[in-house]
């Protein structure tokens, strides 16, 4: 039987799981999927030593970043982002890298917004998921500035400065960090929602709830707001894709 899994820090819930588990049923595929707790990405060698019916793994927070460099082969793509949260494992133990994420939200996003329309973005959080976002932002031509607690660089700002640069010139504004998903459902971005408008659209890459404390604040000011579910589900069938190439 073969294996899949998801390699991550803390894991106690997966939509991985769920989906793969369902998927291998539903198309009666004869594999497993399982849940690896990794104290550190360099722990990745030794997993795929010591389970030798693994064929693939998605990478999750917060070793996107930390694995590139135990993989044989990177994607250009995923090397262009700069992470990977797919991981094909050959017969011979070499390991692939790639980026399913990018696709994920770029199809999200062009259900989303308008298609006749390009806007300054803020991309909030500046790990993994940031990266796929601000590559798929420069194929579609958008502007976008990141926040962060601790920005670095001369396109992040920090959290404390938005009142002051006002939120009309930024009508995308995209959620990459963790904040809110459970259980710590009620954390939010530190925002001026007061700022919002209908003609902001909110993207929260988080999944779970279905509706964010930060979408429910985009939505109190008649902001378009949605989840990551449509981005989850299409990376997720990516990954599949590539494991099976």
């Amino acid at each position: 039987m073969q294996g899949y899994g998801l390699i991550g820090k803390k894991l106690s819930h997966s939509f991985s799981k769920i989906f793969f588990t369902e998927k291998f049923a539903r198309e009666q595929i004869n594999a497993v999927y399982e849940l690896y707790e990794l104290p550190s990405a360099d722990q990745l060698r030794t997993l795929v030593k010591n389970n030798p019916q693994l064929r693939g793994l998605n990478v999750t927070i917060p070793y996107k970043c930390d694995v590139i460099p135990l993989l044989d082969y990177i994607d250009p793509k995923a090397a262009e982002i700069g992470a990977v949260n797919v991981i094909k494992i050959h017969p011979d133990g070499t390991l692939s890298g790639y980026n399913s994420d990018y696709e994920g939200f770029r199809y999200s996003l062009q259900r989303f917004t308008p298609p006749e329309h390009l806007y300054n973005a803020l991309i909030l959080g500046t790990g993994g998921a940031a990266k796929a976002v601000q590559a798929v932002l420069n194929d579609m031509g958008m502007e976008y500035t990141f926040v962060s607690r601790m920005p670095i660089g001369n396109n992040c700002i920090s959290y404390d400065e938005l009142p002051f640069l006002g939120l009309d010139a930024y009508r995308l504004i995209i959620n990459t960090t963790p904040l809110g998903m459970y259980p710590n459902v009620h954390q939010f971005p530190p925002l001026p929602y007061e700022q919002l408008t209908p003609s902001h659209y909110l993207h929260d890459l988080v999944y779970n709830p279905e509706e964010t404390a930060f979408m429910k604040r985009g939505k109190q000011y008649g902001a378009h707001v949605k989840n990551g579910l449509e981005m989850l589900y299409r990376q997720a069938e990516k990954a599949w894709e590539i494991w099976q190439m």
